[in-house]
Order: C-alpha cells, then sequence, then structure tokens
C-alpha cells in the first residue's frame, strides 16, 4: 500500500475552476513583496531617524560613509556626485526607499516601484558593498535579484495594482454591452 497526494488536480481554490498550482503561482510572489516592502520602509524610516545618518561629517554620517567608500567603489563618479550634497543624497537614499517599500506593500504601481528597489540596490551595491569579499556577504546584491522577480511578474493578488485591474475590466466588459 502506497501513501502520498492525491492526484486531484482540479480542486477549486478562488475561481471555481482554478487548481492548488494556480493559486499557488498567484500568491507565489507575495511573501517577498511583503518581506521587500517591509524591508525598505524600515530601511528608509531607520535613516530618517537616526540622528548621526543625516550629516555632512561625523562618525556614523553619510558624508563619511560617502568618502570612506569612493576609492573602493566600482564607480567613483556616483560617489563623487553624492559627495556634492551627502545630505541630499541621504535624504533621497531614505525617501526612495520608504517610497519603494510603500509601493512593494500595497501593490500600488509595483513593478515601477521595483525597478526602483532595482536600481537602489544596483546603487548601493555598485559603491557602498562593492568590495565585500566574498561577494557574497554583501545584502545589496541579493536584494536586488529579489526584486527582478517582481519587475518581471507585478503584483496578482493583495494589490491595488489587481484592484484597478479588475474595475477596469469590469468597466470594459459593462461598456461592452452599451
Amino acid at each position: 500500500m502506497t501513501h502520498g497526494m492525491g492526484r486531484d488536480t482540479h480542486s477549486p481554490y478562488l475561481d471555481g475552476d482554478s487548481d492548488w498550482r494556480d493559486t499557488a503561482t498567484r500568491y507565489a510572489l507575495l511573501p517577498l513583496r511583503v518581506f521587500l516592502g517591509v524591508t525598505f520602509i524600515y530601511a528608509g524610516l531607520d535613516k530618517l531617524t537616526d540622528s548621526a545618518f543625516l550629516k555632512d561629517s561625523g562618525s556614523g554620517s553619510i558624508g563619511d560613509l560617502m568618502r570612506t567608500v569612493r576609492d573602493s567603489s566600482a564607480i567613483p563618479a556616483l560617489v563623487d556626485l553624492a559627495l556634492k550634497n551627502p545630505v541630499g543624497f541621504g535624504y533621497a537614499i531614505a525617501f526612495g526607499e520608504i517610497a519603494v517599500g510603500l509601493g512593494a506593500l500595497v501593490g500600488l504601481l509595483t513593478r515601477l516601484a521595483a525597478l526602483g528597489g532595482v536600481l537602489i540596490s544596483l546603487s548601493l551595491w555598485l559603491t557602498v558593498s562593492w568590495t565585500t569579499e566574498p561577494y557574497y556577504y554583501g545584502n545589496d546584491l541579493p536584494y536586488l535579484f529579489c526584486w527582478v522577480p517582481i519587475v518581471l511578474a507585478g503584483s496578482s493578488v493583495w494589490s491595488l495594482d489587481a484592484l484597478i485591474r479588475r474595475r477596469r475590466r469590469g468597466r470594459a466588459e459593462a461598456d461592452s454591452w452599451r
């Protein structure tokens, strides 16, 4: 006698004719979206509430961090740009992280938010964590690649994007009957 999973692939979950694989596919990126959203919101708020971070110089400041990584970064010109106004750059990164996190968390303009996450992670990897050895100890590169599936797929469930899509479809169907 063998024991195993049932072979019924037609168990209805959401739409009445979807099987568990369809449901799992729709929800697959939700945990990643929530994790990245919460993490980026937290990172942005952490920067805004850290009294030392948003300063031109001093221990723990964005200015000192940029000066420290300038010569070892992959793109020193990017660091030079940040050094023209380190406090402004710090605010830009913090508010960018919050905007990206909120977009991912609530699923509004999700692909655009995820693209912002890719760009933030890429810029931090090429500057701040570029010299981390071995490379997999740095966290910016994995974050970059975690954003990529969301850029490609968007948000299919529990998102404002999905709600807007459903409403547009409903209007289109209503207009077709007129």
